[in-house]
């Protein structure tokens, strides 16, 4: 079809796409189609905000690497991570344990750890965090032989491969439920920190006078065959931040219960001030299949 309007581009482009031979890349990329032209029509975009957005786009590639995902983070912070998320698990799927964001910080490859033992690999400040979970089925039966990858950022407020004055995988860990379904570890208490803003989206932030914390949490992503692989966070339930978290992550079957410890702690070489986790996670009946790392 030869152009004779602007109303005639987009029916022009969903004839040319219809022959694609698979029938779900035909009814997302014609959905998508639809929707991005009437959103330049609807306001009415202009030729130099088209070409800003292009460059922004451009600029969102350029400043992805292997430690850091500009792409996933730019999804975060306009909530498309959390909405896709939430519109596969959570409240619209059988789990009592909400999914979340995997975050542009997992990586695939950290080292597996005894329960009990320690994800902290080098000096580390924060209070001790004792962490003891359970993950089940929707019956409340214990899952056993579960790789758990647990991390989390330090209260630094920065993730040990955006740091070079942390070891290699500190505050990163493997764990394997026993036949309790449980797993432990012990930490530190994670802290609040801002998302990296060295691109374009913390551009996009200060221009929406948007702050750039999340509130403190740690990450666990959960596998096992025959199970949906649950990939979710644990907030502290005192944080400043749960009801303006940057990426809205924030769900209220996330906040957990971070207890001040009293009398003696579970390790004799703590003193002071000690916290202690429990939860407990419930797997579904599902595929398992791991997410693509955003770094490696």
């Amino acid at each position: 079809m030869i152009i004779t309007r602007q109303q005639d581009v987009t029916d022009v482009v969903l004839d040319a796409m219809s022959r694609a031979p698979d029938d779900r890349l035909r009814t997302v990329m014609a959905a998508f189609v639809r929707h991005l032209h009437e959103f330049a029509r609807e306001v009415r975009l202009t030729e130099t905000e088209f070409e800003f957005a292009i460059d922004f786009l451009n600029r969102i590639g350029q400043a992805t690497n292997d430690t850091h995902n500009e792409g996933v983070l730019f999804s975060d912070a306009v909530g498309l991570s959390t909405l896709v998320c939430l519109l596969n698990n959570g409240q619209d799927g059988a789990s009592e344990t909400a999914a979340a964001l995997l975050g542009p910080f997992w990586r695939a490859n950290a080292p597996h750890t005894a329960n009990g033992a320690s994800i902290v690999r080098s000096p580390t400040p924060g209070a001790p965090l004792f962490v003891d979970c359970r993950i089940r089925d929707g019956r409340g039966a214990p899952i056993p032989g579960v790789r758990v990858d647990v991390w989390q950022a330090s209260p630094s407020g920065m993730y040990e491969n955006q740091d070079a004055g942390q070891a290699d995988m500190n505050l990163r860990g493997v764990f394997e439920t026993d036949a309790d379904g449980r797993f432990g570890f012990r930490s530190v208490k994670p802290a609040g920190y801002p998302v990296p803003t060295h691109g374009p989206t913390g551009e996009l932030l200060a221009a929406q006078r948007r702050h750039p914390y999340r509130p403190a949490h740690l990450h666990v992503l959960a596998y096992k065959p025959g199970f949906k692989t649950l990939i979710t966070q644990i907030f502290v339930d005192d944080d400043e931040h749960l009801e303006s978290d940057v990426v809205f992550g924030v769900t209220r079957a996330l906040i957990g219960d971070f207890r001040k410890g009293e009398g003696s702690p579970p390790a004799p070489d703590v003193s002071g001030e000690w916290f202690s986790l429990n939860y407990t996670f419930v797997m579904e009946p599902g595929e398992a299949v791991l997410p693509q790392p955003p770094i490696k």
